[in-house]
């Protein structure tokens, strides 16, 4: 008889299984890594087998010291370059190949849709610094008006943050927000003390320092902000969206919009932003795939979780003195990545329409622009150390970095290029068609966040017609084309020059933007553009004479320092420009059928 129990035999215990999810729990972590490696592995594989190929180039003959350095500058140039053909590539693949776009890359945008009202308190923030009150504060009306239509207008109040110095500024501020207070309070009365203005007379930490002042004031009072900058303008409904996304899913820390450029009668800002308008759906749609969670902020048209702001946000001083040293001053990507370190996700909406903002109308007022956001970027190299950031927001921080390493690279590789060229004539055999394929199959991946915004545009039903027509849109796209080649050779060696002086102290100062439409008088374009001019000439001239041949080749590069001065002042031209929009070349969207709000605030008083 035996001794002992007979039990029923019981399954194994195994435990249950655990899916590792981003913060919002919408995407699994592993689904990212793999979207990742991906990535990682596409981008790799094509930068060695440039670098390898370049190297085949330089190595023909032996290796000079001019061959390495331009070497060397080939290696830092071209990451960005790689990185933004396979952004654009898989955003194009997205949109017109994947069956849910908008649910692989931004999964939380279907709570937008949702009815119910919203529950959570946002503060609409624009900080001016010696800007155009009236100018500024249409803007915000705009705004305000835009988001009561929706119904949920008792869901924002609005708050003027001015870092304005100039005293004659400050006075018409302070007039125009108690003109639109009274205006408010005169159709509903009380209203107008949901609109704010305060006005420091420090401008410590420039605009991340007035934008922490709010918060400590003012921000235990709202759940989300959503700072403007001064000439930003969204559409309510749009606005509404987002906060019920934010509202649906309280582990979003930053939401940022798809910015575009407004309409415009500068010649200049009406190309450039032609080429960024058709170029960046593509491409953000590509980055937004792979970087999902670690998603970039802009520091305007973006929806802000002000608790873990304030509490995991605050930038750190960082040690020594200016330029590097001192106060962040591109705060935003900082600022994102250290958001994402508290256990928020940042994302980036990649829907395009309802955010806008002001494109700078000439060359001069653009290159002003590039070189602040230089010296912002530049900064980061001293915060790559910050513990524990994430791996993906750490790259970021990089990729930032890299933006601006690779131009002064660029420019010394075409600086060396007569040297490269001389030393190349005395070599026998030299791999002249594997040079002239290189750089052929370089700048076809440069433009292919253009290339891919085109095909997208074609590829979209009524995507051309939004430009005003096949004819109009073909003929802008290569009126764009060439612009973009004599603007890069212009900003590059402004910026080389400007990064050179950064080694010596040089740092820029901050202030109000000019942003309107005005000519640029040739002694202006010449005491500004000589540096660009001069580079042209001793290049191309030396390659006139070592190679005619290459000289030709070289144009797409070359160009525009020889055409700096004049280009400079005709896309500044306001006949130009005007002569452009009544022939509607280089629209955008918004040129040929105007939302309302745009409309509102493009209205003469």
């Amino acid at each position: 008889m035996s001794s002992t129990l007979d039990m029923p035999s019981l399954p194994p215990v195994t435990a249950a299984p655990v899916t590792l999810t981003s913060p919002t729990g919408l995407q699994a972590n592993a689904v990212l890594a793999s979207r990742r490696r991906l990535v990682i592995v596409l981008n790799v594989a094509t930068y060695l087998l440039l670098a390898w190929l370049a190297f085949r180039v330089g190595a023909a003959g032996g290796w000079t010291l001019v061959d390495a350095v331009m070497y060397v500058c080939f290696l830092l140039g071209t990451p960005w370059t790689v990185l933004g053909f396979w952004n654009a590539l898989i955003g194009l693949w997205q949109l017109h190949v994947a069956r849910d776009p908008i649910g692989a890359v931004a999964p939380y945008a279907s709570a937008g849709d949702a009815s119910a009202p919203l529950a959570i308190r946002t503060a609409v923030l624009m900080t001016l610094r010696n800007e155009d009150p009236a100018r500024a504060l249409k803007r915000l009306e705009t705004v305000k008006a835009s988001i009561d239509a929706t119904g949920e207008g008792a869901a924002f109040n609005y708050f003027i943050l001015s870092d304005t110095n100039k005293p004659e500024v400050a006075a018409a501020e302070e007039a125009g927000v108690a003109s639109w207070r009274a205006s408010v309070d005169a159709k509903e009365p009380g209203a107008g003390d949901r609109i704010v203005y305060r006005r420091r007379t420090d401008n410590v930490g420039f605009k991340a320092g007035n934008v922490r002042d709010f918060c400590e004031r003012w921000g235990h009072d709202y759940e989300l902000m959503l700072p403007l900058d001064a000439d930003s303008l969204m559409s309510g409904d749009v606005i509404v969206r987002m906060a019920r996304m934010m509202q649906a899913h309280p582990k979003l820390g930053i939401l940022q919009s798809l910015v575009v450029g407004m309409p415009s009668s500068s010649a200049f800002a009406r190309i450039f932003q032609f080429g960024m308008r058709h170029g960046m759906r593509s491409y953000t749609m590509g980055q937004a795939w792979w970087t999902a969670d670690c998603g970039p902020f802009w520091g305007h048209n973006a929806f802000v979780r002000i608790k873990p702001f304030v509490e995991d946000c605050d930038l750190p001083m960082l040690p020594g003195k200016p330029p590097l040293g001192g106060h962040v001053l591109s705060h935003d990507q900082v600022e994102a990545t250290l958001m994402r370190k508290a256990g928020y996700e940042v994302r980036v909406l990649p829907i395009e329409g309802g955010s806008w903002e002001e494109n700078p109308p000439t060359m001069l007022d653009f290159a002003t622009r590039d070189v602040r956001w230089c010296q912002g970027n530049m900064q980061y190299v001293k915060l790559l150390d910050l513990p524990g950031l994430l791996p993906m927001s750490r790259f970021q921080l990089v990729w930032a970095i890299l933006m601006f390493v690779g131009i002064p690279a660029w420019t010394l590789m075409i600086a060396l290029l007569p040297l490269a060229t001389l030393h190349a004539q005395s070599v026998p055999g030299f791999p002249s068609g594997l040079a002239a394929g290189l750089y052929v199959t370089f700048f076809l991946m440069y433009l292919s966040p253009k290339i891919a915004g085109l095909v997208d545009a074609m590829l979209t039903k009524g995507g051309v017609a939004q430009y005003g027509g096949l004819v109009r849109f073909l003929a802008s796209a290569v009126i764009e084309l060439v612009f973009s080649f004599l603007q890069g050779a212009v900003s590059t060696i402004r910026t080389t020059i400007f990064m050179i002086g950064l080694l010596f102290g040089k740092s820029v100062v901050w202030g109000g933007q000019n942003r309107d439409a005005a000519g640029i008088s040739l002694t202006t374009a010449v005491r500004n553009l000589w540096p660009q001019t001069l580079f042209g000439i001793v290049v191309g001239g030396a390659l006139c004479i070592v190679s005619p041949t290459v000289f030709y080749w070289s144009l797409p590069l070359t160009s525009g320092y020889l055409l700096a001065i004049p280009f400079a002042m005709v896309t500044a031209s306001p006949a130009l420009g005007v002569a452009m929009k009544n022939a509607g070349l280089c629209g955008i969207p918004e040129d040929f059928s105007t939302p309302p709000e745009v409309a509102a605030v493009m209205a003469k008083a």
